[in-house]
């Protein structure tokens, strides 16, 4: 309910920082409650300023207009305007447009908000410094703290903020020039005798730009700039990027900065934003990366959400409650999209190998933000250009979406990039799969994936996960599986993976859609594992193999791929993640082994391998192998990191495996994952660009979007996903129409309904166009 204001006495409220956030608050405040006094806090002089350029949305400036029309119309009078990005590393030059960026002046904009929050009666004190937060608490109603990244105010009561700062890995200067960018923001990488040195460049008024030089520590320590002053570091900066500056200079304003003026920069993350009388706002709550320009954005945009919930309640400690809450997601949405852009730049070496345009590709995706079908909307001329690469690297000649180019493992080759990944049906009879598993593959089959991988297969009865588990360690089983793999080849364009694996530690236990990872009622066979750490304090404590145990199970894998081969599959994937078999000896959270087979990666990954290599040898040369693997333990550096995951893959890759099925978790009850759209992909996106290995991404993936924004990025070869194919078997055939693709394979029984989904997905995108329109 809005308070009535005439019944409410006016405030007096102290605002720390004479930034866009704190003027912008004083604005919204005065707009809101013009009785109340507002004093704007400044501990610089008014035309001091420590940035060039500041960048928007022509969102922002929208809602900026909503909120104070004067000074929205002021801001909009001096923008610099573009809508293309360009992408230059070395001589290649790669610009798409439709994106849409507003620049100013940070000096510009200060003034502006400045005569504005004057007009309004914003009492501005400068060159003053509020040394005592607990005084000023107690002299005003309220206290704003934007005092920025380094706040004295959150530093005051850290204890109740909570405050996380996470200094990030690169160095970087902020910089200004006269050189002209007028054309596009301007990402120019350079490679270097110390490495590759990058900037971001952009025009904020007709004279001068931003250029922000950045770096990794190692290139910036071996040119020495921690040794430099700034002349010096400026002087380096001119001459590496010369050829971009056409005899301009550098300038730097940074005159707080000590020695060369290089930074890293801090990402902020605080438990909580108020305290008493005392509420954050901007940078002093929380950061976004200088590398997707919303700082800016995101302070002016919470100061306006908490003039509103200030102006709606009589109680202070209600508005900066509901102030946080309805905040603070965005934020978090904001921060981190920031944090996969910082994270891109920060690991920018690994896709510095890119051709040009997957480069740029890479670039654009980077945050997640935009999205391949974004692209489209911004540039479709230059996303056309980028799928017709992608086809053409592919071997293909049309232009249509990553996920509908060939690709070939071997003699493998499959018809697109989309797999449907393995599901336990836990309805096998004996390890025998029956008419369920028949059908359940078919219709996938049929859906028009490009590879369809059955669920984990298991090589003996005392390998099995529950009682419902498929095997291959029985004729009947073969038959049943050579039934499914010829109907496969003969009436659909699909190719058929079985996933072979031992359940270890995590076997002997009840049905999913039971109580997971729960052993049996009754009934539970001896289990196998590397080490006798149990998965759970409920479940049995396996045995630590002997050599005898190995020699056994590794036969058993052997004679499960020979199976494999007589019923026709056409790839073979061994799972060495989840924390079953294989897994329990690479991960060291239940490989607790002090002979050749424990302790050091080398050791650890010993069985494991002596297990592929017998199985690469019964299985046919011209036929592929897959490793699912986990790239994440999830719990820290107790167990796999990401880090030692590349060398797993690197492992595997000089063994011979010619993919990596890139999966993580479920090896101890006590991993925390952090779950979200493609969670898992970068651990994908490690191992292919790191090591050069051909890699599948799983986890979360579940639009068209995802999967070819995955591909065209590089992220990973092939996409797999699962859940979605248990809701709609034929998922390929719907993206297909969705994105008018006519060129996928459908049955031929099913032609007529083919061609009523493209009728129906025509009327919606022209229904799309009408109310966009």
């Amino acid at each position: 309910m809005d308070v009535e204001r005439g019944n409410r006495p006016a405030r007096r409220i102290a605002i720390l920082g004479g930034g866009p956030a704190g003027l912008y608050a004083a604005i919204s405040l005065k707009l809101r409650s013009p009785g109340d006094v507002v004093t704007v806090i400044e501990r610089n002089r008014p035309d001091d300023t420590f940035g060039w350029g500041v960048v928007l949305s022509e969102e922002t400036l929208t809602n900026l207009a909503a909120n104070d029309p004067p000074s929205a119309e002021a801001i909009r009078a001096d923008f610099a305007y573009w809508d293309d990005i360009a992408v230059v590393r070395g001589d290649d030059r790669n610009l798409s447009s439709g994106h849409g960026f507003c620049g100013i002046g940070r000096q510009r904009l200060l003034t502006l908000l400045q005569s504005r929050a004057n007009e309004l009666g914003v009492a501005m004190r400068f060159e003053s410094e509020a040394s005592d937060i607990a005084a000023l608490m107690r002299g005003y109603d309220l206290v704003i703290a934007a005092d920025g990244i380094n706040s004295a105010a959150r530093a005051a009561f850290a204890d109740v903020f909570e405050p996380k700062i996470d200094q990030r890995a690169n160095k970087f200067v902020w910089l200004g020039t006269h050189q002209k960018f007028n054309d596009a923001f301007t990402f120019i990488f350079e490679q270097t005798e110390h490495g590759w040195v990058w900037a971001h460049a952009y025009q904020f008024d007709a004279d001068t730009a931003t250029f922000i030089v950045e770096c990794n520590a190692e290139t910036w320590e071996a040119f020495g700039f921690d040794e430099m002053d700034r002349d010096a570091s400026i002087a380096t900066c001119e001459r590496i990027f010369a050829r971009h500056l056409d005899g301009h200079n550098l300038l730097s304003n940074a005159r707080h900065l000590r020695g060369s003026g290089w930074i890293n920069f801090p990402r902020v993350l605080c438990a909580k934003w108020h305290h008493d009388n005392l509420v954050l706002l901007g940078d002093a709550a929380a950061s976004a990366h200088f590398s997707i320009g919303s700082g800016t954005k995101l302070a002016m945009e919470s100061a306006i959400a908490l003039a509103d919930k200030l102006a709606s309640h009589a109680e202070a400690s209600e508005a900066f409650a509901e102030y946080e809450d309805e905040r603070r997601v965005e934020v978090l949405k904001l921060q981190s999209a920031a944090r996969n852009s910082c994270e891109w730049f920060e690991q920018v070496g690994r896709y510095l190998g890119l051709a040009p345009m997957q480069f740029a590709y890479s670039l654009l995706t980077r945050s997640q933000r935009i999205s391949h079908e974004n692209l489209r909307l911004r540039d479709p001329r230059w996303l056309g250009q980028a799928e017709s690469w992608f086809q053409r690297q592919a071997g293909a000649d049309r232009a249509r979406a990553p996920m509908f180019a060939p690709f070939r493992l071997r003699d493998m080759e499959l018809a697109n990039r989309v797999v449907v990944s393995p599901m336990a049906q836990y309805k096998a009879n004996d390890g025998c799969p029956g008419d369920w598993h028949f059908a359940h593959y078919a219709e996938r089959a049929k859906g028009g994936a490009g590879l369809v991988i059955t669920e984990m297969t298991c090589t003996a009865p005392d390998a099995r996960i529950t009682p419902g588990c498929t095997g291959l360690y029985a004729p009947e089983h073969e038959a049943a599986w050579k039934r499914l793999t010829d109907f496969v080849h003969a009436e659909t364009d699909a190719k058929i993976a079985v996933q072979i694996g031992h359940a270890g530690p995590k076997g002997s236990t009840q049905l999913g859609w039971e109580e997971m990872d729960a052993p049996l009622a009754s009934g539970n066979w001896p289990l196998l594992s590397a080490s006798g750490v149990p998965w759970s304090p409920q479940n049995q404590v396996p045995r630590a193999m002997d050599r005898a145990d190995m020699d056994e199970v590794r036969d058993q894998f052997v004679a499960a791929a020979e199976m494999a081969k007589r019923a026709g599959f056409d790839m073979v994937e061994l799972h060495m993640a989840h924390g079953y078999l294989l897994s329990s000896f690479i991960t060291p959270l239940t490989n607790r082994r002090n002979d050749e087979y424990g302790g050091e990666l080398e050791n650890r990954m010993r069985f494991p391998l002596e297990v592929f290599h017998a199985v690469r040898a019964a299985w046919p040369d011209h036929k592929p192998i897959s490793v699912r693997i986990s790239a994440n333990d999830w719990v820290g550096e107790e167990g796999v990191t990401p880090e030692e995951a590349v060398e797993i893959a690197a492992i595997l890759r000089e063994a011979g495996v010619d993919i990596c099925d890139v999966s993580a978790g479920q090896t101890t009850p006590s991993a925390q994952p952090v779950y979200g759209r493609m969670f898992q992909t970068p651990f994908s996106d490690r191992i292919r660009n790191d090591i050069g290995m051909a890699t599948m991404a799983v986890g979360n993936i579940y639009e068209p979007d995802h999967a070819n924004s995955i591909l065209l990025a590089g992220r990973a070869d092939l996409v797999c996903l699962a859940r979605p194919h248990l809701a709609n078997p034929y998922w390929t055939l719907h993206a297909a129409a969705a994105l008018d693709d006519r060129f996928v394979h459908w049955p031929a029984p099913y032609l007529a309904g083919r061609d009523q989904l493209y009728r129906l997905a025509e009327k919606e995108r022209a229904a799309a166009e009408d109310f966009k329109a």
